[in-house]
């Protein structure tokens, strides 16, 4: 069983920036993967970006450039920096972790991020 909860959503300009934590209540090496996906009204929940338990990292091809996702081991928590944040960037910000791969993974409860003027 792993709990994960994210914080640091709110609202931010256009071209403003974010970071979100997501703190697992395990240690990170004890889990295979962790990922950030997003999903706004009306569309599918959809991939942001992972990172692996040896670190390597994954992105979305729309995400590549402005959101870079990060670890603290000590602290087992997950970040997500977010930059040049567009309109379209507005959803609920969920945290993903997969502790054996083809397994059921586990979900935080999301962090509402609005981009608006």
């Amino acid at each position: 069983q792993v709990q994960l909860v994210e914080s640091g959503g709110g609202l931010v300009q256009p071209g403003g920036s974010l970071r979100l934590s997501c703190a697992a209540s395990v240690s990170l090496f004890s889990i295979y993967l962790m990922g950030w996906y997003r999903q706004a009204p009306g569309n599918q929940r959809e991939l942001v970006a992972t990172i692996t338990r040896t670190g390597s990292t994954n992105y979305a091809d729309s995400m590549k450039g402005r959101f870079t996702i990060s670890r603290d081991i000590a602290k087992n928590t997950v970040y997500l920096q977010m930059n040049s944040l567009k309109p379209e960037d507005t959803a609920v910000y969920y945290c993903n972790a997969v502790l054996i791969l083809n397994a059921p993974s586990y979900w935080g409860q999301g962090t509402q991020v609005t981009v608006s003027s």
